[in-house]
C-alpha cells in the first residue's frame, strides 16, 4: 500500500480534521506528497507538521475562486505537478424549512457548491496540461435521500454529486477522472451535534448497524484517487453501511 500513490502530488481541502484529515493520512501513507488546506493557516501548518515531511499545510478560503486558483498554481510550481485533488471542505448547519435563514442558504451554496466547483476547476486546469489526474469530491447520502431539517445541506450535496457527474463527462477526454464519495453517518465533529436518539435511529436504519469511521471514507477516496480506479469516473460511491439501498 505504501507505493500505491508513490510520486503523486495531492491537494486536500478541509484537511485539518474529520474525513479530510483521515484522507490526508491515507494518501500520505500510500506514498503521496500532500498539501492540505484549512481556514486557519496556523492550524493547517500545525496539523501538517505533525504528519511528517510529506505533508504541508496552508490557509485557503474555497469560496474565493482566485485564491483557489492561486493555491493550485503554487502547488504545481512547488511540486511540478498535481495528480490528485480532493474537494472535501464543506459546512453543515441544520434548520427546519420554516427556520432557514437567507445567510444559511448563501453559506451552504457558496461553500459546498461554489467552493467545490472552484476546486475542481482549478485542479482540472493544472491536470489538463499533463492529460492525467484524479479528482474526488465529497457528496453525502443526504444529497441522495434527503433528510428532515437539512434541506439546504441536502440541496448543496445533491449539487456536488452532479458536479462530479458533469465534469467527468467534460474532462474524460483529457485523461482526468472525477468521482464523488457520499458518506453516511460518520463519527466526526459534523455529526457530534446530533442527539443520542437521532444517532440511534440512524444506526438502526443502517444495515451494518453502526456509525462509520472517517478512515473508512478516506480509504474509498484513496481508491478513487489511485490507478486502481483507472476506469472509474462519474460515479458517486456510497460509504454508508448500506443506508441507501
Amino acid at each position: 500500500m505504501r507505493d500505491l500513490l508513490a510520486g503523486k502530488v495531492a491537494l486536500v481541502t478541509g484537511g485539518t480534521r474529520g474525513i479530510g484529515l483521515a484522507t490526508v493520512r491515507a494518501l500520505a501513507d500510500a506514498g503521496a506528497t500532500v498539501v492540505l488546506t484549512g481556514r486557519d493557516e496556523a492550524t493547517a501548518k500545525d496539523v501538517a507538521a505533525a504528519l511528517g515531511a510529506a505533508v504541508t499545510g496552508r490557509a485557503l478560503d474555497i469560496t474565493d475562486a482566485k485564491a483557489v486558483s492561486n493555491a493550485v498554481r503554487e502547488v504545481t510550481r512547488e511540486h511540478g505537478r498535481l495528480d490528485i485533488a480532493v474537494a472535501n471542505a464543506g459546512v453543515l448547519e441544520d434548520a427546519l424549512i420554516g427556520m432557514i435563514r437567507e445567510d444559511l442558504v448563501t453559506t451552504m451554496l457558496s461553500t459546498n457548491v461554489a467552493g467545490t466547483i472552484h476546486t475542481v476547476q482549478a485542479a482540472a486546469r493544472a491536470m489538463m496540461r499533463r492529460k492525467a489526474g484524479a479528482i474526488v469530491v465529497l457528496a453525502s447520502i443526504v444529497g441522495e435521500r434527503g433528510s428532515a431539517g437539512q434541506t439546504a445541506y441536502a440541496a448543496s450535496k445533491a449539487a456536488v454529486a452532479n458536479v462530479a457527474r458533469s465534469t467527468a463527462k467534460e474532462l474524460g477526454r483529457y485523461g482526468i477522472r472525477v468521482n464523488a464519495v457520499a458518506p453516511g453517518v460518520i463519527q466526526t465533529a459534523m455529526t457530534a451535534h446530533l442527539g443520542e436518539d437521532v444517532l440511534a435511529e440512524r444506526v438502526g436504519s443502517t444495515p451494518l448497524g453502526r456509525l462509520g469511521e472517517a478512515e473508512e471514507v478516506a480509504k474509498a477516496i484513496r481508491f478513487l484517487a489511485s490507478d486502481e480506479a483507472s476506469f472509474v469516473t462519474g460515479q458517486v460511491l456510497g460509504v454508508d453501511g448500506g443506508l441507501v439501498l
